[in-house]
C-alpha cells in the first residue's frame, strides 16, 4: 500500500489564525454532522463528529480543503491523508473509500468542498500562459497539494460571503476564479492544468467515465468506450488505469456496487431487485462483490446503515 501521508512541518501564525477563522465560519454554517450545501453553489462543507469506518463513494471534480481534523482517502492501494496543512484536488469523477481519521464532539472533522470548473481552468490557463508540463495522462486524476495562505485567504473571503447572500450572488464567482487561480499557480497546478485540458489524454479518459456512468449498467464493450475517447482500446486502458488506478471493468463495478447501495437505502428495493436493475444477472455473484467492496452483504450493510442514521 501506498501511503501519499502528510509531513509534519512549521504552521506560519498567518496560515493558523486564517484556519481557525475557518474553522469557526465553517462550524456555524454546518450546525451538524453531514454535507450541507450553501446559497454558493460550487460550495459545501461537511461536518462529523466522529471518526467513521471506511466508506465507499464517487467523488467528483473538486476541491477539498480541510480546516480541522484528518480524512483518508483511498484510491486502488495508495491513501491520501487531508488535513488543514495539504488539500485534495479531484480532477475527475472516481471511486474513492474515504475515512475521516481525527474527529470528536469538542473538535469535529471540518472541511470545504469546492467544485472545479474545467471552462474556468482553461481560461485561466490561456490568460496564464504556462504551459502544462509533464505526461498528466500518466498521472493520478487525485493529489494532495499544500495549503498556503494565499489560497486559504482566497478560501476564507468565500466562506465569509455565507453571511451575506446579496452580496454571494455577486462576488462569489470573482473568490472562486481566484481559488482556481491560487491552486493552477500552486506546487502542483501544472498537474490540474493538463488534467483538465481540452481534448488532452485525461479530458480523453473523462468522456470514457461519464459514458460508464451513463450506461453502466449495460455490458462494457471497451472498443466502444476507446470510440468515444478517440482512443485505441490499448490506449484508453492504460490511460484510464493511470489516472484512477483501476480498470475501465474495475470502474464500472464499483459504480454499480455504489448505484445499488443508493437504490436500497434510499429507495428501499430489496437486493436481488436492485443487483437486477445495475446490471447483475446472478444475485450471488451482487452479493459476494457487494461485501468485498463494502464489508458485509447487502441486507446487513444496509440495515447497519439506517442504524447508524438513527
Amino acid at each position: 500500500m501506498i501511503d501519499r501521508d502528510s509531513r509534519v512541518v512549521p504552521v506560519h501564525p498567518a496560515l493558523e489564525a486564517q484556519r481557525v477563522e475557518l474553522a469557526d465560519r465553517v462550524a456555524r454554517n454546518a450546525p451538524g454532522d453531514g454535507v450541507h450545501p450553501s446559497v454558493i453553489g460550487a460550495l459545501s462543507l461537511i461536518r462529523a463528529s466522529a471518526p467513521s469506518q471506511p466508506l465507499p463513494s464517487v467523488y467528483h471534480p473538486s476541491l477539498c480543503v480541510v480546516v480541522q481534523g484528518r480524512k483518508h482517502a483511498l484510491l486502488g492501494d495508495e491513501v491520501y491523508v487531508y488535513d488543514p496543512l495539504h488539500y485534495l484536488v479531484v480532477s475527475m469523477t472516481l471511486p474513492v473509500t474515504g475515512q475521516i481519521i481525527d474527529a470528536s464532539p469538542e473538535l469535529p472533522y471540518l472541511c470545504l468542498r469546492i467544485e472545479i470548473d474545467a471552462a474556468q481552468v482553461n481560461e485561466l490557463q490561456a490568460q496564464i500562459g504556462s504551459p502544462a508540463s509533464g505526461d498528466a495522462g500518466r498521472q493520478r486524476a487525485l493529489f494532495l497539494a499544500r495549503t498556503d495562505a494565499p489560497l486559504l485567504d482566497a478560501v476564507l473571503r468565500l466562506v465569509r460571503l455565507l453571511d451575506t447572500p446579496e452580496e454571494a450572488a455577486v462576488l462569489a464567482p470573482l473568490a472562486l476564479r481566484e481559488i482556481h487561480y491560487r491552486v493552477l499557480t500552486g506546487e502542483l497546478g501544472q498537474r490540474l492544468r493538463a488534467l483538465c485540458a481540452i481534448d488532452g489524454p485525461s479530458q480523453r479518459v473523462a468522456r470514457a467515465i461519464e459514458l460508464l456512468k451513463q450506461r453502466y449498467a449495460e455490458p462494457l464493450r471497451i472498443d466502444e468506450l476507446a470510440a468515444a475517447a478517440h482512443m485505441s482500446p490499448s490506449s484508453l486502458h492504460a490511460r484510464f488505469k493511470a489516472a484512477t488506478a483501476m480498470s475501465p471493468l474495475q470502474f464500472q463495478k464499483q459504480l454499480r456496487l455504489q448505484e445499488a447501495r443508493r437504490m436500497m437505502l434510499v429507495d428501499g428495493l430489496e437486493a436481488a431487485a436492485a443487483g437486477h436493475r445495475v446490471g447483475y444477472e446472478s444475485p450471488s455473484q451482487f452479493s459476494r462483490e457487494y461485501r468485498r467492496l463494502f464489508g458485509a452483504p447487502p441486507r446487513r450493510e444496509i440495515e447497519a446503515m439506517r442504524m447508524e442514521g438513527g
